[in-house]
């Protein structure tokens, strides 16, 4: 959905440092608010502050678009999520840190739900660690300006950085490790899909220079039980609720705040 809204003929990262930088200074046309987009602005200056870690359901698509990626690797690691993002609140405006397909992306939160198509949470640092939220910003801000690629062979260097990847390190700069990293082959449900876990191995010899395996560890969004989702050092702020943002003009309301302390 976020990708519709970017202008035809516009070449690189909408949601990079020169792009923000154009719409800022009207080179660019700014965001336009449609009323369901306008709600969840509202509802995220309520609700989200600096250092949250924003959950959804994404839709990311391999294959020219016929193999669901986000949602198998949902399925597959036995999450209701395949995405995540960190809240930063500027000049009192919710924005997610996070990484498309060109690099790393900074989106209003009202923009970044558009590309949720299920499951939506919010979890926050306990009080006892929220000092350190600074240090996690200015990974958010670093990795941002530096336009850092994304890491479509989700190696655990810093040289490239998919979502969940960024979401960790980020933390992890701050000193607090969120979750430990788990093989591809020890995801909770991987044995239910024999074809599509050989399938993805077997694409990805010919796809990448360093192809996946089994083997390869790779950090979650996760459950209760692994993944930054089962973090210790986290609070739920927002359950895993049905609150999907596309399509475009679905109206499926606001989800109930659990804590907001």
């Amino acid at each position: 959905m976020t990708e519709r809204m970017v202008p035809k003929g516009f070449q690189g990262n909408y949601w990079g440092p020169a792009a923000t930088l154009a719409r800022k200074d009207g080179q660019l046309p700014q965001i336009s608010l449609t009323a369901p987009m306008q709600r969840w602005d509202e509802w995220g200056r309520k609700h989200l502050r600096s250092g949250d870690v924003v959950f959804r359901m994404g839709d990311a698509r391999v294959a020219k678009g016929w193999f669901p990626m986000s949602r198998f690797l949902a399925n597959a690691s036995n999450s209701k999520f395949s995405h995540t993002g960190v809240v930063v609140v500027e000049d009192g405006e919710p924005v997610v840190y996070d990484t498309s397909r060109w690099s790393v992306a900074r989106q209003p939160f009202c923009v970044w739900i558009l590309d949720n198509v299920g499951n939506f949470g919010v979890k926050r640092l306990r009080p006892e660690y929220r000092d350190q939220i600074p240090q996690v910003v200015d990974y958010c801000h670093d990795v941002f300006a530096k336009q850092v690629p994304f890491d479509y062979e989700l190696g655990l260097d810093d040289k490239a950085l998919y979502c969940i990847e960024l979401t960790e390190k980020a933390f992890r700069h701050a000193g607090l490790k969120l979750s430990d990293p788990i093989r591809l082959g020890d995801m909770e449900r991987a044995g239910e899909f024999p074809i599509q876990m050989m399938g993805i191995a077997g694409a990805s010899k010919w796809a990448l220079d360093k192809p996946l395996s089994f083997e390869q560890e790779v950090y979650f969004p996760g459950n209760e039980r692994h993944g930054i989702w089962s973090s210790p050092k986290l609070q739920v702020v927002v359950a895993p609720t049905f609150t999907p943002g596309y399509p475009f003009m679905a109206d499926h309301g606001v989800p109930k705040i659990v804590s907001n302390n």
